[in-house]
């Protein structure tokens, strides 16, 4: 057992800091993960605060949710919320956490791969609103974020590879030969789980020290995410496409944006290509016709690295070499999806 893990986290909540303590779960967290938390911190006196999982429930009604069963259990400044799951969960956890009473302080235990490398790191917390992508929220840090890749075990296997879409997204923002997307191909996701974690986690938190706000380097985690995150949205309120978890939305937009890259930096057609061939070992690439492809553009002007009316993208010169604000007309939009398809 890893106990070492829990050291910190065990020193908090044995402490006479926090005059209560929340663990926040979802049906499936509380299955599958509720019993091995206790069972590795020990802790014995805390209120259990269940939402239902999923993306289409991380809205400002499950944020009342929230408070409501703060309020009852008479929660205060002094209170600690411990967000027990995935990326959905620690987003909305961290955000009602920020604004309860003004901000209680909170924890982060991601029990997916999703949220171990990417979304419980870097303070930004958040919700959807009106099917929009984290238009809500604050950049607000957690006492601490404890990666255990045990959780991962809880997992079905199209849950596990959700998150691999942000690995391989950080191993084309790296310029560290050992973690660039040539290395990575050389890795079993599996049987490495645990060393991509620790190593693709730092990525994105060496690039949010430099930049906590968003204000420019940071901008970079947002590689295939323009297109991703409105395909996702998009997946969401359309009954012509299936719905989309995030990794599979993110596929999308990765894609799209390398081609894009290449068109623009002339970022090498091969490794568009090997990232594509790669990427279709673990998700499958849904096919998008025009009409798709109209209402995704449409979406894409609510991204908040958009300033006015220009939609900014992400795009590579090459790997490791991300470059910021850039912008991609409608044509080269769509004939990223021709690319795409093929």
């Amino acid at each position: 057992m890893k106990t070492n893990l829990y050291s910190s986290i065990i020193e908090k909540i044995s402490s006479d800091k926090f005059s209560s303590i929340f663990i926040l779960v979802d049906e499936n967290t509380e299955q599958f993960c509720l019993k091995l938390f206790i069972k590795k911190t020990g802790i014995k006196s805390f209120n259990k605060i269940i939402i239902d999982s999923g993306e289409e429930n991380k809205n400002i009604d499950t944020c009342v949710s929230i408070w409501d069963q703060l309020n009852s259990f008479k929660a205060d400044r002094k209170s600690l919320l411990i967000n027990l799951g995935g990326g959905v969960l620690t987003d909305i956890g961290g955000f009602a956490a920020s604004t309860y009473l003004r901000g209680i302080k909170f924890i982060n235990i991601p029990t997916t791969l999703l949220g171990m490398v990417d979304a419980a790191h870097g303070g930004k917390t958040g919700i959807d609103f009106k099917l929009l992508k984290n238009q809500i929220g604050v950049f607000n840090d957690p006492l601490e974020v404890l990666l255990d890749n045990d959780y991962l075990k809880t997992l079905s296997k199209e849950e596990f590879i959700n998150g691999y879409a942000e690995v391989v997204k950080h191993s084309l923002l790296t310029d560290k030969p050992d973690l660039t997307f040539n290395s990575l191909v050389k890795l079993d996701l599996f049987n490495d789980s645990e060393y991509i974690i620790n190593s693709y986690s730092l990525v994105k938190n060496e690039i949010v020290k430099s930049d906590k706000y968003e204000s420019s380097i940071r901008k970079v985690l947002n590689l295939g995410h323009t297109i991703g995150h409105a395909v996702e949205s998009y997946s969401h309120i359309s009954d012509k496409i299936i719905d989309l978890k995030h990794g599979q939305a993110i596929v999308i937009g990765i894609i799209n944006e390398l081609y894009i890259s290449h068109k623009k930096f002339n970022f090498p057609l091969r490794d568009v290509v090997s990232v594509k061939e790669h990427l279709k070992k673990y998700f499958t690439l849904i096919p998008l016709k025009e009409n798709d492809m109209e209402n995704i553009y449409d979406l894409m002007v609510y991204d908040k690295k958009n300033e006015g009316s220009k939609i900014n993208f992400v795009l590579l010169k090459e790997i490791g070499k991300p470059v910021i604000d850039q912008i991609v007309d409608k044509e080269l939009f769509k004939e990223s999806f021709v690319f795409y398809n093929e």
